[in-house]
């Protein structure tokens, strides 16, 4: 690290924060050739980066339709079109590719580094972000921004102040804030007069309090429908439901489907309770499920129940949904199985129960939403309204969206248009 005592130039830009849209605004202004400093708290740039699309970093979602892509933004979507004009997802592709780092694309448009390896994202930007010359700290915090007449004068690492002509804050929400998202650009955005949203955990998995969910961490349960429910008088209403794969964990359930349901579920338990039903063969009806069923025990008449039940159920699942299966030995020959029998299993495997109890916390969350609302943004330049010489990018602002690439496009997106304006 630079002696900070040392340090008294005034540079150009200075960048609170080192994540995605952080370092993407780094290398903007680097190839601008603007004298800028990025400031980093944590020891290394990009961490969130590196846990992000389960260690494979999803750098973006390839639909090339801006108005289709921009639906996934919900409410934000009409502030968008003039940012996502300026680097939309082509751009993004374009840009990481032709700076030699190779994409592929997966099911659901997904776009990973081909390596999948997120590290490799984040070595691309430290070797562009050398070779244009932006300045690094790392392992160097904020403690305070000071301003007079809505402009920064400056801002403070322990005693020592550094100055810019403008500032970007990239320090992200706080989704995984062992990674350094806790929260400090929120309270130093308060304190500069923005009106800020709280956050709440929106892309998080599940709790459950089913011990047969409980009893199967890490099984996938694929091609099924989850509906949910809730509480209306004495009774359940149906909501809405989602067709894709879950993922069982040792609290509740995890996964893309249940994660971009996370939003409406969250909303759902603000009036009451609410439970969920898992139907494993959404493609059949009931009575067609039976049949097909019914044949499968007639082609096993002599084999143990609980090893055709492997033949029924999803791989690993035996051990969770067994304790569904009461009253029914699961020892005994499948010839011995009562057509009263088999129709409970029918019933379980088309409605599997989901008791929920709460959403996980910030952090297991891909993404919180809550920060800046978007009416004190220029969102043409990310500019603030309230600051003359400030930028916001990335989490800090009050946009929801789902898992899939959405929320690292929207870091390259604002990191690119505030690096091209600050």
């Amino acid at each position: 690290m630079k002696n900070l005592k040392d340090k008294k130039d005034i540079y150009d830009v200075i960048i609170i924060g080192g994540g995605a849209s952080g370092m993407m605004a780094g290398l903007s202004l680097g190839l601008r050739n603007k004298k800028v400093l990025l400031i980093e708290k944590n020891k290394n740039l990009g961490e969130k980066v590196k846990i992000s699309g389960g260690g494979r970093c999803n750098i973006t979602n390839a639909n090339f339709d801006k108005h289709d892509f921009l639906k996934n933004y919900g409410e934000s979507e009409p502030f968008l079109f003039s940012t996502f004009s300026q680097f939309g997802v082509r751009d993004t592709i374009q840009f990481f590719e032709n700076n030699g780092l190779p994409l592929k694309v997966e099911a659901k448009n997904r776009a990973f580094p081909k390596s999948e390896k997120s590290t490799d994202v984040i070595k691309f930007f430290l070797r562009l972000l050398k070779e244009n010359k932006v300045e690094i700290l790392t392992n160097t915090t904020v403690t305070k921004i000071l301003h007079k007449d809505n402009m920064i004068e400056s801002i403070l690492v322990g005693q020592n102040s550094y100055k810019a002509k403008s500032y970007i804050l990239a320090t992200g929400g706080v989704s995984h804030p062992e990674t350094g998202s806790t929260g400090d650009g929120f309270s130093w955005l308060t304190d500069l007069g923005h009106t800020v949203k709280d956050p709440t955990p929106t892309i998080v998995p599940i709790a459950t309090s089913d011990k047969w969910i409980h009893n199967m961490p890490g099984i996938s349960l694929p091609n099924i429908k989850i509906t949910f429910y809730k509480e209306d008088g004495d009774k359940y209403k149906k909501v809405f439901f989602k067709k894709g794969n879950i993922l069982c964990t040792h609290f509740g359930l995890s996964g893309p489907l249940i994660l971009n349901s996370s939003s409406q579920v969250w909303d759902l338990l603000q009036e009451g309770n609410v439970i969920a039903k898992i139907d494993l063969y959404p493609e059949m009806e009931i009575n067609i499920l039976d049949e097909h069923i019914r044949n499968i025990f007639d082609n096993n008449k002599n084999k143990i129940f609980k090893n055709v039940l492997r033949d029924i159920l999803p791989a690993g699942s035996l051990r969770g949904i067994s304790l569904l299966l009461t009253n029914l030995d699961l020892e005994k020959k499948v010839h011995n199985i009562t057509k009263t029998e088999r129709r409970k299993l029918v019933d379980i495997c088309k409605s599997l129960p989901v008791n929920i109890s709460h959403l996980m916390g910030y952090d297991r969350a891909v993404i919180a939403d809550g920060g800046v609302i978007l009416e004190e943004i220029n969102t043409k330049t990310m500019n603030s309204k309230v600051i003359k010489n400030l930028f916001i990018t990335g989490d800090l602002l009050n946009i929801n969206r789902p898992s899939g690439g959405y929320s690292l496009q929207l870091c390259w997106t604002t990191g690119y248009v505030a690096g091209m304006n600050a």
